[in-house]
Formats: C-alpha cells, structure tokens, sequence
C-alpha cells in the first residue's frame, strides 16, 4: 500500500511503516480493528495519531485494494 501519510524509513522502527509524523506502526491499527476494537480505542491508545489521519490511511487502503481489484 502506498499513502503519502505512511512512511517507511530505516532510521525510524528499522523501516517499519508508521504513520506520518509518528512512531507508531500502521500495522497497530489494523491490529485493533482485527480485534474488534473500535478506532476510538487505537486513538486512546495512541494519541500522537489523529482521527483524520487514521481515517486517511484507512481510506488509501481500501482505494489501493479497490484500484487492484480484478472485475469478476
């Protein structure tokens, strides 16, 4: 996936992807959502990332698998 709010740097979590701005792992999000959990508790959690940023990255990971996606 590639968003413009993602970064992958080798000097930040040794290049694990976080949200801009951040060091926290994108992969901590969709961890949450998996669980369950709704996105009010990964903002609780994770303060340093914003309602608009979460929805953002979540919304360039829908249109990254939607543009992928091979019509039936």
């Amino acid at each position: 996936m590639k968003s413009p709010r993602v970064v992958s740097d080798p000097e930040i979590l040794g290049g694990t992807p976080v949200f801009i701005g951040t060091r926290v792992p994108v992969r901590i999000l969709f961890e949450h959502l998996e669980a369950g959990d709704p996105l009010e508790v990964f903002l609780d959690d994770f303060p340093s990332v914003s309602r608009e940023l979460a929805v953002q990255v979540l919304e360039d990971a829908k249109a990254s698998l939607v543009a992928d996606a091979h019509s039936a």
